[in-house]
């Protein structure tokens, strides 16, 4: 199989990710068991890019607090 090229750094990127893979599905390009691999790593980054975000938000509110008091 051809090496392929996914970006996944960010939330839209998996997005695109996502929707890439599913189009190689469709037409073929791709078994889905190696959609399945890739989908469910697509999943793993998406739950630590929230969890950082989250983690960001919750930084930035504790300095705003701090600022306050």
């Amino acid at each position: 199989m051809a090496q392929i090229r996914l970006k996944t750094k960010t939330a839209t990127e998996v997005r695109r990710t996502l929707s890439r893979v599913m189009n190689m599905v469709a037409n073929g390009e791709m078994d889905s068991k190696t959609a399945n691999t890739i989908i469910l790593g697509c999943n793993a980054v998406l739950s630590a890019i929230r969890t950082d975000e989250q983690q960001r938000k919750i930084d930035e509110l504790e300095r705003i607090l701090n600022n306050v008091k």
